[in-house]
């Protein structure tokens, strides 16, 4: 177990999937939440026979950051009927059969005409009823810049951009998303360490939606680092399945409670580590990985689930430590509702 345990979350640190079987074992399911409710005496209105299908259950929607050496901001002049006219960032909806690399490109070039290259993920944003946006940034390799002269159904034109009050948004919800991506890029140029690395979502199918959970916590007596494992049909990372009705703090909430018993010590859901997603054969699943460390010590955090803590070796313990003492060693999860 320890050397399996050690790989993976090492992996989950590069920004990696995990390709093992025990990656799939899921240790809160959607029928396991609606158990729980019901054992409460609250109404379990969850449908557990619900699968993730792209366009139908599930809606996966890809925004371009990109930023010039000069600071501007790529844009485009928006050709739908309901904001023709108003500016946004190059987004839009995944298509059937898409990586989230695929789609991001693809958009980027019907929308501005140029050619771009994703390097990292900046931010992934999540709403009820399965909505996730992918925020990524990355460099262009080629294309010209879409002119009023091409203007089709997907634009009207693009522009760089360094100062955005000079155009009539379509909505401000880009703006922190440009800020991020500003932030990034200047920790980049100055080479802070205390930044993520470039990390891309990695190539795997799932057919569900899942919250993987890295659990951090440092044992008093050893000041030993710690990762929480699950032992439900064999040892592996817990894994927890996400409620399209719920939002993401309430389906995080309900799996630590399920964890760790409803009074939970004190926590702090870090942020991002990975995505996983691969559309195949109409597995329109992902699986986020979030980074989450405790504050007071191993031994006040009691378990009821079927769970152990996990002594960390010392270097794979100081890289943790390292990603939870900065704020930006993970990417952002935004919850809009």
């Amino acid at each position: 177990m320890p050397d399996t345990v050690e790989s993976d979350v090492e992996k989950l640190l590069k920004g990696l999937s995990l390709e093992s079987e025990e990656a799939e074992i899921c240790d809160f399911t959607l029928e396991e939440q609606k158990a729980a409710l019901e054992s409460e005496g609250k109404a379990g209105n969850i449908d557990t026979s619900l699968q993730p299908i792209l366009g139908e259950t599930v809606t996966y929607i890809v925004a371009g950051v990109f930023i010039n050496e000069d600071g501007e901001v790529l844009m485009m002049q928006e050709a739908k009927q309901s904001c023709a006219g108003k500016w946004y960032l190059p987004a839009g909806r995944m298509e059937k059969g898409e990586t989230i690399i695929e789609a991001m490109s693809r958009e980027v070039l019907e929308e501005t005409g140029l050619n771009v290259k994703p390097t990292t993920l900046l931010m992934v944003e999540f709403a009820k009823r399965s909505w996730f946006r992918f925020v990524l940034t990355g460099v262009v390799i080629g294309g010209t810049l879409k002119t009023p002269a091409q203007a089709d159904k997907e634009s009207l034109q693009a522009k760089w951009i360094l100062n955005l009050e000079e155009l009539t948004l379509r909505a401000s919800d880009i703006l922190h998303l440009i800020d991020r991506a500003k932030s990034y890029h200047l920790a980049k140029k100055q080479r802070d360490k205390t930044w993520h690395s470039d990390i891309l979502p990695g190539l795997r199918s799932h057919t569900k939606l899942l919250l993987r959970t890295v659990i951090v916590i440092k044992k008093r007596s050893t000041n030993k680092v710690h990762v929480l494992m699950s032992e439900r049909n064999s040892w592996h990372i817990p894994v927890c399945e996400i409620n399209p009705g719920k939002s993401f703090h309430s389906v995080l909430r309900n799996f630590m409670i399920e964890l760790f018993g409803a009074d939970v010590p004190q926590h702090r859901p870090h942020g991002i580590l990975s995505v996983e997603h691969n559309s195949n054969n109409n597995c329109d699943g992902l699986c986020l990985t979030i980074l989450i460390a405790f504050k007071p010590p191993l031994e006040e955090v009691p378990i009821i689930g079927k769970c152990i803590w996990h002594e960390t070796s010392k270097e794979l313990g100081q890289q943790l430590l390292i990603r939870v003492a900065s704020r930006n060693s993970t990417f952002p999860i935004h919850v809009i509702c």
